[in-house]
């Protein structure tokens, strides 16, 4: 497995080894003891969860203010613009994003560790989102951010879409930054 930085210190790129031949191909897609080598520490996963989203969807940015998830992700078919935003007071990266392109034909995965909002656009027709999570979903302690914040600055591939992204109620009504709960 090939580990790549981010500008985020924590959220790091995984892409692991894909062997292929005419008949498809193969690879691991999860090794605890490779994880735990590539960032760094040790973290147990609780639960996976796998979405389906449609082109422009724009699912984001969460987090759950107590019991906060490490999420592992990545995408099993189509093609995502995955997004993380550093929510902990404490960083020198604080209010910062990194953003990377996840797709079935890069395999590439996303850690996105503990106390970071955590968002994704799809750029192709249907995306299938696969993700493992370091605690269980806590409804009552989940947070959002607003995708668009100008104090955070994202810069999502929307020239890539013929819309306006498509957003859950949840997200249209997403703080901006000066109101949203961070971590200390």
């Amino acid at each position: 497995m090939q580990v790549h930085a981010t500008r985020l210190p924590g959220v790091v790129i995984l892409e692991p080894k894909v062997f292929g031949d005419a008949r498809g191909f193969f690879m691991e897609s999860f090794n605890q003891q490779a994880f735990d080598a590539a960032v760094g520490n040790t973290h147990r996963f609780v639960q996976d969860n796998h979405s389906r989203s449609a082109r422009g969807v724009l699912r984001g940015m969460h987090y759950q203010i107590r019991q906060p998830q490490g999420k592992l992700v990545r995408v099993a078919s189509g093609r995502v613009f995955d997004v993380a935003v550093d929510m902990r007071r404490s960083s020198p990266t604080f209010g910062q994003w990194a953003g990377v392109e996840l797709s079935a034909e890069n395999h590439r995965q996303l850690w996105v560790p503990p106390g970071f909002a955590h968002g994704f656009l799809v750029l192709s027709e249907w995306a299938d989102f696969l993700y493992k999570t370091t605690d269980y979903y806590a409804p009552q302690h989940e947070r959002a951010l607003a995708w668009d914040d100008p104090h955070v600055g994202i810069a999502w591939p929307l020239e890539e879409l013929a819309t306006a992204p498509v957003l859950s109620q949840k997200d249209q009504a997403a703080p901006r930054w000066d109101q949203a709960e961070c971590f200390d």
